[in-house]
């Protein structure tokens, strides 16, 4: 079986406990519009031609972004990074894009990895069905869970998908007390205001298990990738909110009893 991802992270150190081998599966069916890896929304690979520059001349060459491997080829990767995976409490994070949308190719490559006492961690923005959640719960040890926006209408609007099945999947997840850290993107104008973070408090502090939070400030630095990848980009002149407005967000989720991180 093969799967479709775009890059593989090695120490990493944002995307669960310990030292971290993070890969990132190709494909999404969300199209936030502060996305920061456009190059992640379509399954498929993409070609776009980098340029660089010396001595005042430009050189062009044809890179692909996104390529096939095998679920033995990959798990032979992750192999190589076991020793500092038991060394810091790490482990694997399978990241996107989405990596539910590869549902078969996911399950078997985590299943591997729970069969070797590796810890498993599943970055997921949730949209999925209610059979892929529980199939994929089964080998997962750490979900880090978007939570976006809960007005139905805008998460529409600003991700191109409804709100419903991610606010099930993540009350299934609670109510079965299997370990998930909520990620709040933190996007001024849309995810920042006065209702939306009334309404994120309201409905994360009915969670019976789930109790910690990531802020994850919006930053502009993939700016150049939209123009390299000849996406739309929504986004170009936000600017990110301060450090004192971050930790006044902060304070506010806080008050929920919620352990807070900011960034991750």
């Amino acid at each position: 079986m093969l799967g479709t991802i775009f890059d593989i992270k090695h120490f990493a150190v944002h995307d669960g406990p310990g030292i971290r081998q993070t890969i990132f599966f190709k494909g999404c069916p969300l199209n936030c519009w502060w996305c920061h890896n456009p190059e992640s929304q379509d399954v498929n690979p993409e070609k776009f031609i980098k340029i660089n520059k010396l001595d005042g001349k430009e050189f062009r060459k044809e890179v692909t972004v996104g390529y096939k491997i095998a679920v033995d080829e990959l798990f032979k990767i992750i192999l190589g990074d076991q020793v500092f995976f038991e060394e810091s409490g790490g482990g694997v994070t399978f990241s996107g894009g989405e990596p539910l949308m590869q549902i078969d190719f996911l399950y078997k490559i985590a299943k591997l990895c729970k069969q070797n006492n590796i810890h498993t961690c599943i970055d997921t923005t949730g949209f999925a069905s209610d059979k892929e959640i529980k199939k994929i719960a089964e080998v997962t040890d750490l979900f880090l869970y978007d939570i976006k926006l809960i007005d139905n209408e805008l998460h529409k609007k600003y991700t191109g998908v409804h709100i419903d099945k991610i606010l099930r999947n993540l009350k299934w997840l609670d109510q079965n007390n299997k370990k998930a850290i909520l990620r709040f993107p933190v996007i001024p104008g849309i995810t920042d205001t006065e209702k939306n973070i009334s309404e994120i408090k309201s409905f994360i502090k009915s969670l019976k298990n789930i109790n910690q939070i990531d802020l994850l400030p919006y930053h502009n630095i993939s700016n150049g990738k939209y123009s390299r990848f000849k996406k739309e980009n929504k986004m170009s002149n936000t600017q990110a909110l301060s450090d004192n407005d971050m930790k006044l967000l902060k304070t506010e989720f806080e008050s929920i009893e919620f352990n807070v991180s900011i960034g991750g």
